[in-house]
């Protein structure tokens, strides 16, 4: 009989993503996206981290908690290959697996403790807001990194294939986020960029106007040929200044 195995999640993940619409298809793609990983006691030992800060980056493995339980399936639709061919969910790194198990390689810039809470500040973030993080290791680039490995169908690394503007309008509300959030611009421009509309869906739909939230920042954009403008970019009515100062991790 095959054993069974029960995981205790060691903390969580605040990101800048607090939805799914948006999220860079790989980790790394967005430089400026930043994550913070809370340790759960008693993971938060200072001495469970002892060596860690000489590592730059790390592995993080995460509970894809966005996709409801028990939804795999055997082929999915790669954004890399426009979203119209399927592969096997093996041959991808789709949520959609029997066990929803994520990771990423992501930017480690610092641990810190915050009021009794131990904390790993973290960039190049792929990851949702609210992720269970299962582990951690640290990147070994000698291991890690193989230069002959084959890519498969994803074996070029993907460019920004628009190019992103701001309205006057945009950019004066602009000034007022990034004094909460710095270099905002910049991860707006990197997560739009890479284009996160969905190909298979939106190429036929004639759609040019979207919008998504970062951090708690409303962000509006059209579509014009190979540009976006950002003409729109706005706290949210009901946000208080605690939800946009963020709050200590709770369980």
């Amino acid at each position: 009989m095959t054993k069974r195995f029960t995981f205790q999640p060691i903390g969580i993940i605040h990101s800048c993503f607090t939805e799914k619409f948006g999220i860079p298809r790989q980790p790394g793609l967005a430089p400026s996206a930043r994550a913070t990983l809370a340790v759960y006691p008693p993971f938060d030992r200072d001495e469970a981290f002892r060596g860690l800060d000489r590592f730059s980056h790390l592995w993080v493995l995460f509970v894809f908690h966005g996709i409801a339980a028990g939804k795999w399936q055997p082929t999915v639709r790669p954004p890399r290959l426009g979203g119209n061919r399927r592969m096997g969910v093996f041959a991808t790194r789709s949520g959609f697996r029997p066990n929803p198990i994520g990771m990423s390689s992501v930017a480690l810039n610092g641990i810190r403790r915050e009021r009794g809470h131990l904390f790993l500040d973290l960039s190049g973030v792929d990851i949702l807001d609210g992720t269970p993080v299962l582990d951690i290791k640290p990147y070994l680039p000698y291991a890690d990194r193989i230069p002959e490995a084959s890519g498969g169908f994803a074996s070029q690394t993907p460019q920004p294939s628009l190019t992103v503007e701001f309205t006057d309008a945009a950019r004066q509300m602009l000034a007022r986020v990034e004094q909460r959030y710095p270099a905002f611009a910049t991860l707006v421009g990197q997560v739009l960029g890479a284009d996160p509309r969905p190909a298979y869906a939106d190429a036929r739909s004639g759609r040019t106007e979207y919008g998504v939230r970062l951090y708690d920042v409303n962000v509006r954009w059209t579509v014009r040929s190979k540009t976006i403008v950002v003409h729109t970019v706005e706290w949210p009515a009901d946000a208080t200044a605690t939800q946009r100062e963020g709050l200590l991790p709770s369980r």
